[in-house]
């Protein structure tokens, strides 16, 4: 059995029902027609048209026709269901790491502790350098010009290595 991979530009999230149309705006456009029956049966008069009932009806398909509208890639009513989830969140939140609810309360007196003195380790001397103030005066100089190209690069074992790239 041969299989392929589909490459991710041709998926799509949603399907195009009719022309491009989603599902979701195909049942908000529809769905005002079944509400209009519904109002034409349920209310009085009944099974008789009159001026209210064509008034609900046409209000109903305004809003929802109005609801099916894509702005950026999402439909109008998904973009006011993250307003209101927006406006729904939790302006402010309390909080104070002082607060000793469900702390673990403690003994404070003091307790003499018996510390273990480590062996005494033996540390490599540090080897400084004193650099004469001509010098100085000379390498700042060098690292203050903009045609030197100062780098700075680390080793595997955490030394620093300088570059100046030489000017002429």
């Amino acid at each position: 059995m041969k299989t392929t991979v589909v490459p991710a530009q041709v998926t799509t999230v949603e399907d195009k029902v009719a022309g491009s149309l989603s599902l979701q705006q195909l049942i908000m456009l529809t769905s005002p027609i079944f509400l209009g029956s519904v109002v034409y049966v349920l209310f009085p008069p009944f099974f008789k048209a009159e001026p209210y009932k064509i008034v609900i009806i046409t209000v109903v398909f305004a809003v929802f026709a109005t609801l099916a509208i894509r702005i950026k890639g999402r439909l109008l009513i998904q973009w006011i269901g993250v307003l209101l989830r927006y406006n729904q969140r939790p302006r402010f939140h309390i909080y104070d790491k002082n607060d000793t609810y469900l702390r673990n309360k403690y003994d404070e007196t003091p307790t003499a502790k018996v510390t273990k003195q480590p062996p005494n380790k033996v540390t490599s001397p540090v080897i400084t350098a004193t650099v004469p103030i001509h010098d100085k005066a000379r390498l700042e100089q060098i690292v203050t010009d903009p045609r030197a190209k100062l780098t700075f690069q680390t080793n595997k074992k955490g030394g620093l290595n300088v570059h100046i790239q030489e000017i002429k």
